[in-house]
């Protein structure tokens, strides 16, 4: 791994949770708006060998047919404080009429370089901060732009802190990858067309009064960034050995040096399944166990309580929408829906001592069927070595909030949502066999000296965990 410390002052960056969905950004007539992006092109992603728009003069460097990025300009800084910072990303229908991944990345660029590399991890840092799927849409039919709004306000002291800023340039990416052979034969209009996508990407804000208060140092230390689909299903399944810490069983660990003491730090979590063939793992709820330095501190099963808010922008008739499905159908289905913008955890650490610590991500009962599919995640770490990082109160959208009370001999737990299962599992990740309980207590009495985890699933299908010491 390349490791790669950045240390700057800033206030924490929030990422988005339940905010993150499609719907339009807060209407106010005070709001100020920066376009990075005004309805660029994108084009097959699978053609690399020649990019479609790159000499086109609009300030936008298109590294291929799907990743496009812009220099975030000194007008962005020139127009003073800022509050309710949003990012705002509008993708529009055009040749591909399939559910696709994109994302929204920003790239440190050190101020010498007149551009980077993408592929090149020496040239430039690159941190996801925003995940989407789009819907299936036909070009022909309204509405054929799918909007994702996100609150960003917190990461105004990250765009903007001035030390940084003399050694790094930001940059904005922005990633869309589209292949049109299917809209080819079944789309009106897109024959022999290699057009996919349009974006239109934007900052707003509204101007703020209020002096900002001197900023607490942050140090960032990207983990692991998704490879883009092209390069194949090698982010993290259990059959390709770049994709796994040990052929067949589903473990990716990051290890990384701290470089000081830190007051307060975090883990920005994001992580998709993918593979949509036969018993695909995109179908299939996993539970995912997060570690810090071998220590439980995440335990969630992927997918949210309904998709059928996104059902207007797919346009394009598939299986997914076939018809009206209900609320007990969708918690069992996917591990996303077409049109969603993807949930980003944020797992807080507290104090973190100097040193090499390490993050490792296990799916104990991921399948991939056939050798096919892949989990894309995408990590890093902030930290501050001065008070502590701005507190979010929002949770992502497949946490469920609950209370727990733990003892080495008894869990108890209570949830205003009704609770559909519970069960314990090892320190591995393992399920405990035969030890399911649907109450709202599990005795821990006859279990073995040792460490476990409990995760408690509501009937909405969202989960929640605890770790018990016996």
């Amino acid at each position: 791994m390349n490791k790669f410390y950045l240390s700057f002052l800033g206030a924490a960056l929030a990422i988005p949770s339940l905010a993150a969905t499609p719907g339009e950004a807060t209407e106010d007539k005070d709001r100020q708006i920066l376009n990075l992006f005004d309805n660029v092109v994108y084009y097959d992603g699978y053609k690399r060998d020649v990019v479609v728009d790159a000499d086109l003069t609009d300030g936008v460097t298109r590294h291929s047919n799907s990743l496009y990025a812009v220099p975030l300009p000194d007008d962005f800084f020139t127009r003073g404080p800022k509050k309710d910072l949003q990012l705002e990303v509008l993708v529009g229908a055009l040749c591909d009429n399939y559910d696709r991944f994109g994302r929204v990345n920003l790239a440190l660029v050190p101020k010498d370089a007149e551009g980077y590399d993408p592929d090149d991890a020496t040239s430039a840092e690159r941190i996801e901060i925003a995940r989407f799927i789009t819907p299936f849409m036909d070009k022909n039919k309204q509405p054929d732009v799918v909007p994702y709004v996100y609150d960003i306000q917190d990461i105004d002291g990250l765009l903007e802190d001035t030390s940084m800023r003399e050694k790094y340039n930001i940059w904005v990416e922005t990633e869309l990858f589209g292949v049109p052979y299917a809209a080819n034969q079944q789309i009106a209009g897109c024959a022999d067309r290699n057009d996919v996508f349009t974006a239109t990407v934007s900052l707003t804000w509204l101007p703020s009064a209020e002096t900002e208060e001197e900023k607490a140092p942050l140090t960032l230390i990207p983990l692991v960034l998704t490879k883009s689909e092209h390069h194949g299903e090698i982010n993290f399944n259990n059959y390709r050995e770049e994709a796994t810490d040990t052929l067949g069983t589903t473990t990716r660990r990051f290890t990384f040096d701290v470089p000081e003491d830190m007051t307060d730090a975090e883990i920005y979590f994001i992580l998709t399944n993918h593979g949509a063939a036969e018993g695909g793992e995109e179908y299939v709820r996993r539970l995912h166990h997060v570690y810090w330095d071998d220590d439980i501190v995440l335990s969630y099963r992927p997918g949210g309580e309904s998709c059928e808010p996104y059902r207007k922008y797919n346009t394009q008739p598939n299986g997914i929408y076939s018809s009206y499905r209900l609320p007990t159908f969708w918690r069992n289905y996917s591990n996303w829906c077409p049109g969603q913008a993807v949930p980003i955890r944020r797992i807080q650490l507290g104090q973190v001592k100097k040193g090499t610590h390490s993050l490792m991500v296990r799916v104990p009962d991921a399948v991939f069927y056939n050798k096919s599919g892949d989990f894309r995640p995408s990590v890093f770490f902030l930290g501050t070595t001065r008070g502590q990082l701005a507190a979010i109160d929002e949770i992502g959208a497949d946490d469920m909030e609950i209370s727990f009370s733990v003892t080495p001999d008894e869990v108890r737990f209570t949830s205003e949502e009704a609770i559909k299962e519970a069960a314990v599992y090892a320190m591995d990740g393992h399920l405990v066999e035969g030890r399911y309980n649907p109450g709202h207590a599990i005795s821990m009495a006859d279990y073995p000296s040792g460490q476990y985890i409990v995760v408690v699933t509501g009937v909405t299908g969202r989960t929640a965990f605890t770790k018990v010491v016996r």
